[in-house]
Formats: structure tokens, C-alpha cells, sequence
């Protein structure tokens, strides 16, 4: 049996994008940092995210049926380390400048690119969520950055985005 701590530690070799998945709806605005995010399939195009069912915001999300995944650039780590802190869920939206697309989950105007998200199943694994998420918005940046991406527990910016 692998322990759980070896795991980890191996997973943290695992580079990753730096994510801000957030929500909005009748249970109000929440967001956490997030690296476990990948595409499902492009057609149609779905995402799956993973959450902790720990998170104080886990409820809301599954409340709020949808969800935005906010891809972080370089320029981004002070708000990937608000959303991963003790700050309330309002404090946190003090950070960035924040607007919406057609699902009403807040999107950081100046991500990489941000994905809106209808959550369309729900299944526990462990300690965590999966959420299948049907992608019904994409938002691109207008401006070139570096990706930022998290590798051996550390944040490192890596490529640079360009503008079609």
C-alpha cells in the first residue's frame, strides 16, 4: 500500500497550472485555488475539477450547480495565494477585478483564459470532489503573459502566451 504522504510527495512532481475556480448564485460568491483541473473532451467541451470536500466553500459550489475556472498567469500568484488563504469569501474578491460570462460565476478579467461552466455531475472520490463541468463560455486574455504553474511546491512561470 502506497502511504498517503509518499503520494504527495511523488504528486508534487506533477507540474500543474495554477487555477482560481470560482462560483457565484443563490449561495453567493466563493473561490479556492485549484491545481487539479483538466479537459475532459472537446465535443462536447467538459472539464473536470477536483475539490476537497473540507473546503468551507464545497457546499456552494454544488448549491450554485456552476462554476468558472480562472487560468493564473505569472502576474497572478498574490491571487492564487488570496484564494488558497483564511480570508473570507468576500475578502478575496478584493483582489483582481472581477466580471462574469453567461453562467454568473466571477471571472478575473485578465487571466490567461477562463473557462464558465455548467457542473453537470458530481462524484466523491476520497477526500475530494470531481465535478464534470460543461464548458458554456471561454474568455482569452487580449495581452501575452506566462503561464503560472506549480512543480515541487513552488510557483514558476513557464511559456508565454500569444495573441491570434
Amino acid at each position: 500500500m502506497i502511504e498517503a504522504n509518499d503520494f504527495r510527495n511523488a504528486m508534487s512532481l506533477l507540474t500543474s497550472a495554477v487555477n482560481v475556480v470560482t462560483t457565484a448564485g443563490a449561495s453567493g460568491r466563493h473561490g479556492f485555488t485549484a491545481s487539479a483541473v483538466c479537459s475532459v473532451t472537446d465535443t462536447p467541451p467538459t472539464l473536470l475539477v477536483c475539490m476537497n470536500t473540507a473546503s468551507r466553500s464545497h457546499a456552494h459550489f454544488i448549491e450554485n450547480e456552476t462554476l468558472t475556472v480562472n487560468v493564473l498567469g505569472a502576474q497572478h500568484q498574490h491571487i492564487s495565494n488570496v484564494f488558497s488563504s483564511k480570508l473570507t469569501s468576500e475578502e478575496r474578491f478584493k483582489h483582481g477585478t472581477w466580471t462574469k460570462l453567461k453562467t454568473g460565476a466571477p471571472v478575473l478579467e485578465d487571466a490567461l483564459v477562463s473557462f464558465d461552466c455548467q457542473i453537470e455531475q458530481i462524484q466523491e472520490v476520497g477526500t475530494h470532489t470531481i465535478f464534470i463541468c460543461r464548458t458554456v463560455a471561454i474568455q482569452k486574455s487580449q495581452h501575452e503573459h506566462h503561464s503560472l504553474v506549480y512543480f515541487n511546491r513552488a510557483y514558476h512561470q513557464v511559456g508565454e502566451t500569444e495573441v491570434a
